[in-house]
């Protein structure tokens, strides 16, 4: 029987970009780079493309985040998922 559980189209480790919708505040942005900086250390904040929405209700934020292996990128899209001001995690 094959072991399945290390199937996946990425290949580790690697940079994988991370898009973040969530409600336009004062705190979501530095919310979101501090989730990724517990497991990518090197994140560079700097280079978060941000693009709020047209009423600006609404920011996105794509991130370039090097992930090891698929449970960092597991765990990175759980707590992005998780915090109270997302809306969406791609």
């Amino acid at each position: 029987m094959e072991d399945n559980s290390q199937d996946s189209l990425i290949e580790f480790p690697c940079d994988f970009h991370i898009k973040v919708i969530g409600i336009m505040s004062d705190t979501f942005s530095d919310s979101v780079i501090k989730i990724i900086k517990q497991t990518d250390s090197t994140f560079n904040s700097s280079k978060i493309e941000m693009k709020p929405s047209q009423n600006k209700t609404y920011i996105s934020l794509t991130c370039s985040v090097y992930v090891n292996n698929k449970k960092e990128l597991d765990h990175i899209y759980s707590q992005l998922s998780t915090h109270p001001d997302s809306r969406f995690v791609i």
